[in-house]
């Protein structure tokens, strides 16, 4: 399982061809992730089974054959975690025992899985105070508390350190550059009657998936954080939103007390530090340039300054 050895012959062998398994083949990364791999040539092929369903997942890798398996399943809720709340023992079995089981039949078969997991699990404290430009690392323990889906996914985080061969990427906000799509965070707060404005670490679909086939080719495990560097607030956004896209666009702005009002959870801000990302792939941008590069460029509507 990514074993380096010494000496001439494996220094000559060629890479093994690769192939994925995908779990999560009806949701938005899923989705996105098999058509990377379609349009880079890659063979893969989604699960089929539950993720509780221990001998589904082994028949699933017995029918594939894959080198690497990527989990994009789970529960986030519809339209949004709160459904999680009211909806605890589904939540745990998708996102505690199936990501478990998952990771163990992979460990028992020698595969490196590839989780897409949430950096939903922090909030700003003393220690990473807003605007400071302090992030919460990697082996920092989380301490958002929330929510029943971040407790579910912070668990599940603490377990998963057991298990050497899973790679643990966790996701914030995601946004890509199909801005029709419902799940994508800048549709979502351009639907809002009222947002809030904080700024957060997000993640841009467009520029971090191909990076996690990158990352599946490396065999790195562990636990990163997901995200582009630096932060960006929804105010920001829908600046640039107004400003590249439809420049009558407006929108009101609500705090955390008058959010409290509307929703049933709390919901997470935070700001992950990206030196260990950024350190295995230098080329990463920034969130601001990410955002201008892949989402709104290709979209623009406007005439340009």
């Amino acid at each position: 399982m990514g074993v380096a050895t010494n000496g001439s012959a494996a220094e000559q062998a060629p890479a093994p061809a690769l192939k994925f398994l995908i779990y999560g083949r009806t949701g938005w990364i899923g989705g996105l992730l098999g058509g990377l791999c379609a349009a880079r040539g890659i063979p893969f092929a989604y699960g089929a089974g539950r993720l509780e369903n221990r001998a589904q997942l082994e028949a699933d890798i017995d029918a594939a054959a894959p080198t690497h398996v990527f989990n994009a399943a789970g529960v986030t809720g519809r339209p949004n975690v709160d459904w999680c709340e009211a909806h605890r023992a589904e939540t745990v079995r998708a996102n505690v025992v199936g990501t478990l089981t998952l990771a163990d039949v992979c460990r028992g078969r020698g595969l490196v899985l590839i989780n897409y997991a949430t950096g939903c699990i922090f909030e700003y404290d003393d220690a990473h105070p807003l605007g400071s430009g302090v992030g919460f690392k990697e082996e920092d323990t989380p301490n958002f508390v929330g929510s029943f889906y971040s407790k579910t996914k912070a668990m599940v985080e603490e377990l998963l350190k057991n298990y050497e061969n899973v790679c643990t990427l966790r996701v914030r906000m995601p946004i890509s550059s199909d801005l029709s799509n419902p799940r994508n965070f800048i549709t979502k707060i351009t639907r809002y009657e009222k947002v809030v404005n904080i700024p957060n670490s997000m993640t841009i679909l467009d520029e971090l998936l191909p990076i996690s086939i990158e990352m599946a080719k490396r065999n790195l495990t562990g636990i990163w954080n997901f995200t582009n560097p630096g932060v960006v607030s929804h105010n920001e956004i829908l600046e640039m939103y107004r400003d590249y896209i439809d420049p009558s666009f407006s929108w009101k702005n609500f705090n955390l007390e008058e959010q409290a009002k509307v929703i049933v959870a709390p919901r997470s801000n935070n700001e992950l530090d990206q030196t260990k990302l950024k350190n295995e792939f230098p080329e990463l941008l920034s969130i601001k340039e990410s955002l201008i590069k892949y989402v709104f460029e290709p979209n623009r509507k406007t005439s340009k300054a």
